[in-house]
Order: C-alpha cells, then sequence, then structure tokens
C-alpha cells in the first residue's frame, strides 16, 4: 500500500525536490470518491465548476499543463527514483553506523521508507556541523528550526516553550543531508568523511 491511498482523500506534494516532482510548485489530491473529486476539483478552480459562478469559496490551486506533462514523464521512473534514494540512504547508515554523535533515521518495520529526506539526528554541535559541511561545499538543511507551536502564527493561541518538548528538543537537533537519486557513492563517502573528521576535531 503506497502513502496516500488510504482514508477518503490522499494528498502529495510535487516540490522540485521531492521524489516524484515538478519543475515548480505542484501538488496532488487523491479520491476514490467521485463526489469528492468533484467538490475538490471546484475548490481548485476558485470555486468555480462552470465559468465565472462560484459555488463555492475556493482557491487557485490548477496544476498547469507544462507541470503535468512533466509528472506524466516522470511518473514512469517512481520506483526508480525510490530504489536510489534507498540504496543511497543504506550508505549514510552503514556509514555512520554507531557514530555516538549521530543517530540514524528509524525505520518502522512495516514500512518501506522511500527517503524524501535523510535527517539525521545530531546530538552535539548541529548548528556547529551544518557550519563546517557549508566550508566544505556540502549543503545541508535544518527542517524544521523553530517548532510549529512556537512560531508566531501560532504563539498567540497561547503556546509556550516547553509544552512540546519533543518537538523542541528534534529542532534543535535534526539536520538533513543531501539526498537525491544522483548521488554516488563517492560523494556520499566524502560527506560522511568529513561528518566523522568534525567530531574527531571537536
Amino acid at each position: 500500500i503506497k502513502s496516500g491511498t488510504i482514508g477518503d482523500f490522499g494528498c502529495t506534494s510535487f516540490y522540485p525536490s521531492k521524489n516524484l516532482s515538478t519543475f515548480g510548485d505542484a501538488g496532488a489530491l487523491f479520491t476514490n470518491d467521485s463526489e469528492l473529486a468533484e467538490k475538490a476539483r471546484i475548490i481548485c478552480n476558485h470555486g468555480s465548476g462552470r465559468r465565472y459562478y462560484y459555488d463555492e469559496i475556493g482557491v487557485n490551486s490548477r496544476l498547469d499543463s507544462i507541470q503535468a506533462a512533466i509528472l506524466n514523464v516522470k511518473l514512469r521512473y517512481l520506483d526508480e527514483y525510490n530504489k536510489k534514494r534507498q540504496l543511497a540512504a543504506a550508505r549514510y547508515d552503514q556509514g555512520l553506523a554507531g557514530h555516538p554523535m549521530i543517530e540514524v533515521p528509524y525505520r518502522a518495520k512495516y514500512a518501506r521508507h522511500v527517503f524524501h529526506q535523510y535527517t539525521i539526528l545530531v546530538k552535539k554541535d548541529r548548528n556547529l556541523l551544518q557550519e563546517f559541511l557549508a566550508q566544505n561545499n556540502i549543503p545541508s538543511m535544518i527542517y524544521y528550526p523553530v517548532p510549529l507551536h512556537l512560531s508566531a502564527a501560532y504563539r498567540k493561541f497561547g503556546f509556550n516553550t516547553g509544552d512540546f518538548p519533543v518537538s523542541e528538543s528534534l529542532a534543535g537537533a535534526v539536520l538533513s543531508l543531501p539526498m537525491h537519486t544522483e548521488l554516488d557513492e563517492n560523494q556520499q563517502m566524502f560527506i560522511i568523511d568529513k561528518i566523522i573528521d568534525f567530531f574527531t576535531k571537536s
């Protein structure tokens, strides 16, 4: 069973860094319910089922034809893309296994991870590690540096530091390493070696 296929609606993003991506912003909803599908089409098209007649409050979320054409081709290769990401994740796992300062991503036994991101938990000096990687021309990202409940949009509802301690702890410790289908073994060994070098020298 693939994600997005359970429940009344499934949804996905086709952002350029995703496993199945367009050349710009795009996304999709999935449903087997024809009534829900029609309502979603109307909402995504300004709330209009017939041009200039608005039956719902909607948004402009239409997928343009160029992005759809790109997806139509790339969809044929999705399984291959996922396997390449899984192979890259296995290399990271092997190279970082047992390191006292790094925790590799957990995998549930009942699922197969397809690694949109490969995110490690760094137990010490996460920000300094990111700076060190950047100095060695290795990109990395922090998804996300501010827990949602501490962002301005949600603080106004009375949330404070300490309300969600696990989220807060992870926001200060996670780091996503390069992950894409063209990542080769030599590139990954360079990344792994630099991570190990950082902790050896620090």
